[in-house]
């Protein structure tokens, strides 16, 4: 496979690096200022719906269509109505673990959102915490340490994958069934900066990096596939983060960090669908 598998789908964005779909299929990225965007998939018109005026990174919904968002110049996940632009705070952490940097959220069946706080830059200091669907945060693990960045939901619910950027790695985390952490797997290691991922529906994932601008595909033994590389950067720019667009989920699109647009992705796949569950006002 190579680029001719991607096109832009829209432009006009800022810096966009968080893209997720709600309930009803309506795309949404984010932006470097705070923004929040509504993205036309079919004419890939692009309209701003909220803004926080810190810097966003990972997005998701709930049931009732309200994005959670990691924005780390405000060091927080805020909760947004996309439909009024209000902003509410959801969590920045807890008393003894402040938010220092809120990458990528997360949601399970019941509500539980699952927040990868990346810590500073070579510190590993990252962990990943969890905000219960009554909003109590607690810190879920401290052993994903070196900057743990994008995650994502098995299909059966009973792991979380996260991108170590730092380490680099991909690693896998288990959930017990009283909802603890099992302890940290390593599926395999990486190279680059590798920033966020995406599952299918045969278990494998989907590896965009910040650097290079790359896209992998890991099998569930660990095998390590290049499926696009862009090496002028321009269509695939810092490819931070992607999203299957429903409801069919056969196409993947991903967030360009480096630039001002969101590109489109068939690599003859099908996503796994995200989880969309009732939350707490």
């Amino acid at each position: 496979m190579g680029l001719e598998n991607l096109k832009v789908l829209a432009e006009g964005l800022d810096h966009p690096e968080g893209v997720t779909v709600d309930p009803t299929g309506v795309l949404y990225a984010g932006g470097e200022a705070g923004q929040i965007y509504r993205v036309d998939v079919r004419s890939g018109g692009v309209e701003q719906v909220a803004t926080t005026g810190g810097f966003m990174l990972g997005l998701c919904a709930d049931a009732s269509g309200l994005l959670y968002c990691c924005d780390v110049g405000r060091k927080e996940v805020v909760r947004i109505d996309p439909h009024t632009g209000d902003v509410t705070v959801y969590s920045n952490g807890t008393p003894d673990r402040p938010m220092v940097n809120p990458n990528w959220p997360v949601f399970d069946d019941t509500g539980n959102l699952y927040v990868t706080d990346s810590g500073s830059w070579k510190q590993n200091d990252g962990c990943i915490l969890r905000i219960d669907a009554g909003g109590k945060t607690s810190l879920w693990t401290a052993e994903a340490t070196g900057f743990p960045n994008g995650a994502a939901l098995s299909a059966d619910g009973e792991s979380l994958f996260v991108l170590e950027s730092t380490t680099p790695a991909l690693v896998r985390i288990p959930i017990r069934a009283d909802g603890s952490a099992g302890p940290r797997e390593v599926v395999t290691n990486l190279v680059g900066v590798p920033d966020g991922c995406a599952i299918d529906t045969e278990g494998r994932v989907y590896v965009f990096y910040y650097r290079p601008d790359r896209i992998d595909r890991v099998s569930p033994d660990g095998r390590v596939e290049i499926l696009a590389e862009d090496p002028e950067g321009t269509l695939l720019a810092a490819p931070t983060n992607g999203v299957w667009l429903a409801p069919e989920r056969r196409r993947l699109v991903v967030g360009s960090l480096g630039r001002w647009h969101l590109t489109e992705c068939d690599f003859n796949a099908t996503g796994i669908p995200l989880r969309y569950p009732k939350v707490e006002a």
